[in-house]
C-alpha cells in the first residue's frame, strides 16, 4: 500500500473506526458488569488494557511508516 493511501486509511480509522470501537469496548464492559457483577478494579483494568492493544494490532501495518516525510 501507497503511504498517501496508508496516511488517508490511518486518518479513518482514528476519526471514525477508533471512536466506534470505543464505545463498543465500554458496551461490553457494561454488559458484563450487568451480568456478572462489578469486578475488581485489576479486572477491569486487564480487560481495557487487552481492548487497547487488540485494536491496534490489525492495523499495524496502516500506520506504520505515516508518521515520516
Amino acid at each position: 500500500m501507497q503511504l498517501k493511501a496508508r496516511k488517508r486509511w490511518s486518518i479513518f480509522i482514528l476519526v471514525v473506526a477508533l471512536p466506534l470501537y470505543v464505545m463498543a469496548a465500554v458496551t461490553l464492559m457494561n454488559w458484563l458488569d450487568g451480568r456478572f457483577g462489578r469486578q475488581p478494579i485489576w479486572i477491569e483494568l486487564l480487560i481495557y488494557v487487552g481492548l487497547g492493544i487488540l485494536w491496534a494490532l490489525p492495523f499495524k501495518r496502516v500506520f506504520l511508516g505515516v508518521g515520516k516525510g
